[in-house]
């Protein structure tokens, strides 16, 4: 089945801007949409809809970065009828709206960039939590078969990585990391990177690694550190949203 899911995948990546329903990509792998539901989401570990909304929105990312192309017009093309619900979403899902985030990736130098964490932070006005109840989560970021600069680690609230940080930090892998003062509740994890295979002699040569541990229950300090191993973003994944962790778009190709 599994095959399968990568078609759908590949659907998704190649016909993001139709009106693709669940019936629609059940079709494709010729299967029920209630099985091709439940063995999507489970492979991937997202609905169908949320993975075809985040390939929309950085493809979108893309377009502001890349294009002059007005935010209607990037609407348009990602597949939204409403330049109002995209905005929304574009927001809630970067943690920028779609001008904050060309002003910033244009902002002090010609060449388009990402814009870095600070930038993006202080551009959302993240807020510091209020919950009256907070916790921690400590742990140890591991690579096999690459070597880090830094990495960013963040507490979010869902599988997808968009939206703003709970907590974050920067770290090194390997090596140990803290998020300090999340709200008690349920969390997902998200640690991501740019490395370098040691067998590279350029820095040309990197690419982009990730890795997701949740849910996670933070009752205070969770106690037992969390083991979480980076590894080459693949085909299961759904696109980094997420202006606040201080990565470069990827591209949608399957």
């Amino acid at each position: 089945m599994e095959h399968l899911m990568q078609h759908a995948v590949t659907t998704i990546r190649e016909r993001f801007w139709e009106p693709l329903t669940l019936d629609d990509l059940a079709q494709s792998v010729m299967v029920s949409k209630y099985h091709f539901l439940r063995v999507f989401s489970r492979v991937t570990g997202v609905t169908p809809g949320r993975f075809l909304s985040a390939v929309r929105l950085q493809e979108a990312k893309r377009l502001l970065l890349s294009t002059s192309l007005n935010v209607a017009d990037v609407s348009a093309r990602v597949g939204y009828s409403s330049t109002g619900s995209f905005t929304r979403r574009f927001t809630e899902s970067v943690g920028l709206s779609p001008t904050q985030y060309r002003k910033l990736s244009l902002g002090a130098c010609s060449e388009t960039r990402e814009p870095t964490l600070s930038e993006a932070a202080s551009a959302a006005s993240v807020p510091v939590p209020v919950a009256r109840s907070t916790g921690s989560v400590t742990g140890v970021l591991r690579t096999t078969g690459a070597e880090l600069s830094n990495a960013y680690v963040g507490a979010f609230d869902g599988a997808i990585l968009q939206g703003i940080p709970a907590s974050w930090s920067n770290a090194s892998a390997p090596g140990h990391f803290t998020l300090a003062r999340i709200p008690t509740g349920t969390w997902y994890i998200h640690a991501v990177a740019q490395g370098r295979h040691p067998d590279s002699a350029t820095d040309l040569d990197l690419t982009l690694l990730m890795a997701t541990v949740g849910p996670v229950q933070v009752e205070g300090d969770t106690g037992r550190p969390l083991n979480i191993t980076l590894s080459p973003m693949d085909w299961t994944r759904p696109p980094i949203l997420s202006a606040l962790m201080g990565i470069d778009p990827q591209p949608t190709a399957a």
